[in-house]
């Protein structure tokens, strides 16, 4: 998920960076699925698990993150800034988790 790793489970929600493409209501897979439990069987993929994928449905794509400060000072120059950033996130829920 645009080089982020998550922990998922079927009706998790998460929000993810902004994918602009995605309008609400849309259906999203993500195959590279690192590991995977299944009642205490662990599959570990080398790199990915073979066949499994992650279905999620969009809830929201306007969401937006909290904010963050950001602070840079230079001691003894007088030097003062302050930035602040909120990222643009996507909601989405976990709607199945698919092992082949």
């Amino acid at each position: 998920m645009k080089g982020q790793q998550f922990r998922v489970e079927a009706g998790k929600k998460l929000f993810i960076n902004r994918m602009n493409e995605l309008e609400k209501g849309a259906t999203v897979e993500f195959d590279h699925v690192l590991l995977l439990d299944n009642e205490g069987k662990v599959k570990v993929g080398a790199p990915y698990v073979k066949g499994a994928k992650v279905v999620c449905e969009v809830l929201d794509n306007e969401c937006r993150g909290d904010k963050i400060l950001v602070f840079h000072k230079k001691r003894r120059k007088g030097f003062r800034k302050l930035n602040g950033h909120r990222q643009d996130l996507t909601n989405v829920i976990v709607k199945e988790i698919v092992i082949a």
